[in-house]
């Protein structure tokens, strides 16, 4: 049976990306959907293709660093962004208004 003490000390969550501490040594990344957006925001409007450590510096709020490499390989997964041979990062996602004005304005193949 856990002591109270044992019990309170197995789980805890910390820092403001949600990474959750498992008996107090291994941390298991868990980034909010505002953390995800914020990195897609920022990425989406930089105007040259950074590396991950520029652009892990010009998020506007410091995140762990295993959070924003799970946040990357999520993004790559959801082909929002793709890496070049050299590791810049590509913003590959097509969303902008005149986007959504062409598809709404689309007509069909028959």
């Amino acid at each position: 049976m856990f002591q109270n003490n044992q019990l309170d000390n197995s789980i805890q969550t910390s820092n403001p990306d949600n990474t959750i501490i498992i008996n107090g040594s291994d941390k298991v990344p868990n980034p909010t959907l505002g953390t995800i957006k914020m990195v897609e925001e920022t990425l989406s409007k930089m105007s040259e293709y950074p590396t991950k450590n520029k652009l892990w510096r010009a998020l506007p709020r410091q995140i762990q660093y295993p959070s924003f490499k799970m946040i990357l390989n999520y993004l790559e997964e959801s082909n929002k962004i793709m890496f070049d041979k050299d590791g810049t990062i590509i913003w590959t996602f097509a969303h902008s208004p005149e986007l959504q004005k062409l598809k709404e304005t689309a007509q069909p193949i028959e």
